[in-house]
């Protein structure tokens, strides 16, 4: 069974100050995540983890990374200023984006970040709008269906990102003609895998790819990203992945085909939100109805514009009662959000033990994709993010919204602007 980072004793302390819903992050977990990570590809001298801002856009998130050596994968504008404002820059971001807009092209190269091209036409583009830089990386989609055995991962062939084989080549001599010396090669091929095989089945695809660039444009090859895809387990049946036994994996890959072709000093890069994050954050929120008609529903302070993963593809999260851990779940329920839609549940036929009004419940496995895919439905407001240092304290590193924000983009009268709440 999962296990809550914190217990009802710490969030009756906690609530005393930061009423629910409210988002908790476990900064000890994080860190020694982030180094077992570096642990695991120690192997390689040039190896780095780019956090995925999109998974956890918090700046007091990104610095306790940036602390352990990590660098920034961003894909907007937005996430490159906040990355900025914690202290990234140059090659301590991956700019990795599709249908990019002149101005975020403009801000990466401003900053000096590795610019990850995701389409043929965009090389032109990027040097009308922000000049070819000396290192450049393109996305590579090999097409088909992606499979690990007879189990199918993904199908790369449906995506709407990255440059075929034929692309990639013919980028590259491109690039070398404009100006580029060193390249990377990036390619993201499955989502939430928990299969340790996924990493070095895709560094064998890419490490040949690598060799074959080489090969046929005499590309200076500088870094293979390895992207995302290492996933974590959301129900408790499943083992989680084991990052030494994925780290093993790439470098025997590497070994076999890389090294041989005369490219054992290339760099891997990951750039990973879920698997550094996700486990680390939860969602804390209170029982405030119940109800009792077909099904029996508990409706919690909490809605999908806090957590959507659920309500937009039914996500399991799993729901620890806290307080109740070691009671007996003989009771089904709905879990239930207050919004104006049906699909705002937490949970479905969730056998959970007897929920009483008042009780706090830890929504698990909610600290990647959780508040960063908030929104405001119903005027309903995003909550505050909090922050279980490793001494045990609590840190506010996000305030909740107010009516204030909500109407902040309204220009329409003084009510509105003067409204306190």
């Amino acid at each position: 069974m999962k296990k809550p980072f914190v217990t009802k004793e710490q969030v009756e302390e906690i609530v005393k100050t930061y009423p629910t819903p409210f988002y908790v992050y476990d900064e000890k977990a994080i860190r020694e995540n982030a180094r077992k990570l570096k642990k695991a590809f120690s192997w390689n001298k040039g190896f780095r983890e780019y956090f995925a801002v999109k998974a956890t856009p918090n700046p007091y998130i990104l610095k306790i990374l940036k602390e352990e050596g990590c660098g920034v994968d961003c894909s907007s504008l937005t996430e490159l200023m906040l990355s900025e404002a914690v202290g990234f820059t140059g090659s301590d971001i991956m700019f990795s984006s599709n249908v990019t807009p002149a101005e975020e092209y403009k801000k990466a190269a401003e900053l000096g970040a590795y610019i990850n091209l995701d389409d043929y036409t965009h090389i032109e583009f990027l040097e009308d709008n922000a000049g070819i830089p000396e290192t450049i990386c393109c996305r590579y989609n090999p097409g088909g269906v992606f499979s690990l055995g007879t189990d199918i991962m993904d199908n790369p062939g449906d995506a709407k990102y990255g440059l075929t084989k034929e692309q990639m080549t013919e980028a590259y001599r491109k690039l070398i003609k404009k100006g580029a010396r060193h390249f990377g090669i990036h390619a993201f091929l499955a989502s939430n895998t928990v299969n340790n095989d996924y990493y070095p089945t895709l560094a064998g695809i890419l490490f040949e790819l690598a060799v074959h660039l080489k090969n046929e444009t005499g590309a200076d090859i500088s870094f293979i990203n390895l992207s995302g895809g290492v996933g974590i387990p959301y129900t408790p049946d499943k083992e989680p992945n084991d990052i030494m036994f994925i780290g093993e994996g790439v470098r025997k890959a590497y070994e076999d085909i890389l090294v041989p072709a005369g490219l054992g000093d290339v760099a891997i890069f990951t750039e990973l939100g879920r698997y550094m994050l996700g486990p680390y954050g939860g969602l804390v929120t209170k029982a405030i109805h119940e109800k009792h008609i077909y099904k029996e529903y508990i409706g919690v302070d909490a809605c999908a514009a806090n957590l959507m993963r659920p309500a937009m593809y039914g996500a399991y999260h799993h729901i620890t009662v806290l307080g109740k851990e070691d009671e007996v779940c003989d009771h089904k329920y709905d879990v239930t959000g207050s919004l104006c839609e049906n699909n705002d549940k937490f949970a479905i036929d969730r056998m959970l033990p007897k929920i009483d009004m008042g009780d706090y419940l830890f929504i698990h496995d909610a600290g990647a994709h959780g508040f960063a895919m908030g929104y405001n439905y119903n005027g309903r407001l995003r909550s505050a993010e909090l922050l279980l240092k490793e001494g045990g304290d609590v840190e506010l590193i996000r305030r909740a919204e107010k009516p204030q924000d909500y109407f902040a983009t309204f220009d329409f009268s003084d009510i509105l602007k003067d409204m306190k709440y």
